[in-house]
């Protein structure tokens, strides 16, 4: 009923066919209590009276009750529709004691208490409804008007009409206490709604997910297979999918260009080939430029705020056909664009923007093709990124958990087994010195393990503000390992405005923290040099140290190298690894292309 089952998930208010019964169960609840009361009222005013007439005070309780039926929690009509059956019932209770009177058969005292037992029914509808004060006011109002007019009848010192009248009140004052009482445990028993719903979210997602194709949510794959699928229908010359990133730009799940394969993207690069995983496992010069040939760089422009097609596809979602580039950067020439929203339900996920450098390029009929390609995608993308930011939130949070069991625990432990070594070695007699340099030696590397513990949470509990940035995150991680390793940390940042995907920021960070931890922990580097460049969709973080270079580093670092290895792949990276010269390594991890690395923008 309106007022009462609110809206559908739509917002629409329209009630689907298989929703259910057409009341909520407090209300049928109450429109139980409230027949079941009539009838008791009408029974006992009958054999007390036997008066026809006073069954039009049943049709006024049934009409004060039917508006509360109509609209229960109603902010005016559910109230002033259970005072007026509190008001009639008093009445009626009245009219019956008088009537009882005239026909002379008993006591009208006695035969006013007919009514009394329907003031439990907007007594307990209030209580249902979770209106403990309403509930106290209605009680109030009954004994006022009761009292009331017992004293104008004469019946205020009559035991038989005062009994039964405390008794019925009393006994809706308790119904309704016990109400409230039964709602109030069985809150506080019921987990956190929020909890209770997410959990059941992430369970039916997670039972998709493992029927999806290949097992996987990922926005990146999901944009890249879009791409391909435009692009070998409708020949286009440059294509990106884009995605919000919670400011005033768009982010570059995918592209491709004229120069690459279909399905090469700037953010979407295969891993990394087998020779490469081999010359890097191996411990060899690296990676070769030429098994990873990108496409021409599109600077698209993302900015929402601008005068382009995307942004005006994003606010009206409304497919856009423009006659101009929408990158920054355009050679110039005849260029056809085409700009799709990608919306599921009421909300636009993202952008689909395909072109083609030919005047009049998408008529009608290749628009409603592209369009076809592109709707079943948005559903698709969605669950990919919101399932994607609930990973990123569940990973940041188990970070932070590791992070306090090691600092409130093993760390303290060890930290306490340094003062007990402290405290043997001021109690050492003199002529102990064998015992004493092992005692010391011992004690330097319990310092060098809370060293390392320290770093480790400080690694753990680091993560990119989105207000700071990639670069900001990577620099200070540099910094605090530089001061405490005693390395020369030398830092070039080139970011700009615009920002990558959350968990592609959160990716290049842990790389960069592995590259720098394997340079101070296996490389016996003085200098470190760290340089990020971030350019949507291009991203290059490259880490540099002058030790004693890959070939000799324990086994431990190289198990570093496949995770920074996995972590690439997992963003469709490349992870390149090299010695410099004249010493040390090389570890850079490139997401897309640059002009800056010989390509044209």
């Amino acid at each position: 009923m309106p007022g009462d089952g609110g809206t559908g998930a739509g917002g629409t208010g329209t009630r689907p066919a298989t929703a259910g019964p057409l009341w909520p169960r407090s209300t049928r609840m109450t429109v139980g209590a409230r027949l079941g009361l009539l009838a008791l009222a009408t029974a006992s005013a009958l054999v007390a009276t036997r008066d026809v007439r006073l069954l039009a005070w049943i049709g006024l309780l049934a009409a004060a009750g039917g508006f509360g039926l109509a609209l229960p929690r109603h902010r005016v009509v559910g109230p002033l529709s259970r005072l007026a059956e509190v008001i009639v019932v008093c009445f009626a209770v009245d009219s019956v004691a008088i009537r009882s009177v005239a026909v002379g058969d008993r006591d009208g005292a006695a035969a006013a208490a007919a009514f009394l037992p329907y003031l439990l029914a907007p007594v307990l509808s209030a209580a249902v409804y979770r209106r403990t004060r309403e509930s106290l006011a209605l009680l109030g109002v009954a004994t006022g008007t009761l009292v009331g007019l017992a004293a104008a009848r004469h019946y205020l010192t009559d035991t038989d009409f005062l009994v039964p009248t405390v008794q019925w009140l009393l006994l809706a004052a308790a119904s309704a206490g016990v109400v409230a009482w039964v709602q109030a445990t069985l809150t506080r028993q019921e987990p956190p709604q929020p909890y209770a719903e997410a959990t059941r979210l992430l369970t039916q997602l997670r039972t998709v997910a493992r029927q999806l194709p290949g097992a996987t949510l990922d926005p990146g794959g999901i944009a890249e297979h879009l791409l391909d699928e435009v692009r070998t229908a409708t020949g286009a010359d440059r294509a990106a999918v884009l995605s919000a990133s919670g400011g005033s730009r768009l982010v570059v799940l995918a592209q491709t260009s004229g120069s690459t394969d279909p399905g090469h993207s700037g953010l979407g690069q295969a891993g990394l080939g087998e020779a490469g995983l081999s010359q890097a496992g191996l411990g060899q010069a690296g990676l070769g430029q030429a098994g990873y040939a990108a496409g021409e760089r599109i600077d698209w422009e993302t900015s929402l705020d601008s005068d382009s097609a995307i942004a005006d596809a994003w606010a009206s979602q409304q497919i856009q056909v423009a006659g101009r580039s929408q990158a920054r950067s355009h050679p110039g020439g005849e260029v056809s664009a085409l700009v799709v929203p990608l919306v599921a339900g009421v909300r636009t996920v993202g952008l689909l923007a395909v072109e083609a450098d030919t005047a009049g390029a998408y008529p009608p009929g290749v628009v409603a093709r592209v369009a076809a390609l592109a709707a079943p995608t948005a559903l698709r993308l969605e669950a990919a990124l919101l399932f994607d930011e609930v990973r990123s939130l569940a990973t940041n949070e188990e970070r932070q958990r590791l992070a306090r069991e090691i600092h409130d625990g093993v760390a303290q432990e060890l930290v306490m087994v340094g003062y007990g070594i402290d405290n043997t070695l001021a109690v050492l007699p003199a002529d102990a010195v064998a015992a004493f340099e092992e005692l010391r030696t011992l004690r330097s590397e319990v310092t060098r393990v809370i060293t390392e513990l320290r770093l480790s949470l400080f690694e753990l509990r680091s993560e990119v503000d989105r207000q700071g940035g990639l670069a900001a995150a990577i620099a200070e991680y540099a910094r605090a390992v530089g001061a405490s390793a005693g390395l020369r940390v030398h830092l070039s940042i080139d970011e700009s405005t615009a920002r990558l995907p959350a968990a592609t920021e959160a990716e290049l960070l842990r790389i960069a923290q592995e590259a720098i931890t394997n340079a101070r922990k296996h490389a016996g580097a003085q200098n470190l040099w760290v340089t990020c460049a971030v350019d949507p969709p291009f991203a290059q973080v490259e880490v540099s140290d002058d030790g004693h270079g890959i070939a000799r580093q324990r086994p431990e670092g190289r198990y570093g190298l496949a995770i920074m290895r996995e972590r690439a792949e997992r963003i469709r990276g490349r992870l390149e690894i090299q010695p410099r010269e004249p010493s040390g390594t090389t570890v850079a991890v490139v997401l897309g292309s640059s002009h800056r690395r010989g390509t044209s923008g």
